[in-house]
């Protein structure tokens, strides 16, 4: 998978973590760039994924009009990424996971989404923390641009200062806040069945395969 260079790179720029903590609203993508973020993250969907209680939902690669989501859903869901790569940056890890459940409430209650679809609304906030924590790269190849995984292990830390940490942590509460409760998507299932969302993974995406994703955050190739 390929995205042509500038136009990932213009979008990286606007969700830039360098400097100031900004809210969610106030850097908005172009709808260019929010295509493209939507194609690196289909293009490391996997084709398998199994959910924390063994079910397991197929995603048809040859049916990507069916899986992905519209354009301003997309962005709420990036936006929504961003918050929790600051997170991530910031060493608040239960701020993170508490982000990224309730941005999957806020498509849950809809009730208008697939199985399919809601694997992939997690894919595309995952990409987006990945790209923007560095755990993944985009480089120049004979003009495009293409994924390379990061190893941390030859990457220097990252870190924010106290007040990033305390204004990264009141944008999340504020987000969970205005966000529909764990009891109302649990009335959609009935109490005794729901379970919420695991967090996103922290492990690099795969493009196919089977994929399965704990409530830790690890993910694990079958």
């Amino acid at each position: 998978m390929k995205i042509r260079a500038g136009v990932l790179l213009a979008g990286l720029a606007a969700l830039a973590l360098a400097g100031n903590v900004v809210p969610a609203r106030a850097q908005d993508l172009s709808d260019h760039a929010v295509k493209s973020f939507m194609e690196y993250a289909w293009s490391l969907t996997p084709q398998q994924f199994s959910k924390p209680d063994g079910t397991v939902i197929v995603i048809d690669k040859t049916k990507k009009d069916q899986v992905l989501v519209p354009l301003d859903v997309a962005r709420e869901v990036i936006k929504a990424g961003r918050l929790s790569a600051h997170a991530q940056i910031c060493d608040l890890r239960d701020d993170q996971i508490l982000n990224h459940r309730a941005m999957m409430r806020r498509e849950e209650v809809k009730q208008k989404w697939t199985p399919q679809q809601m694997v992939y609304i997690s894919q595309l906030h995952l990409t987006t923390v990945m790209l923007l924590t560095g755990r993944i790269r985009l480089v120049e190849k004979q003009g495009d641009k293409e994924v390379v995984v990061v190893d941390e292990k030859n990457e220097p830390a990252v870190t924010c200062t106290d007040e990033q940490r305390k204004k990264v942590k009141e944008l999340i509460t504020a987000y969970v806040a205005a966000s529909p409760p764990v009891s109302a998507v649990a009335k959609l299932y009935g109490n005794d069945k729901y379970k919420a969302p695991p967090a996103a993974a922290q492990g690099a995406p795969t493009a196919t395969g089977s994929t399965s994703v704990s409530d830790t955050g690890a993910e694990k190739k079958k």
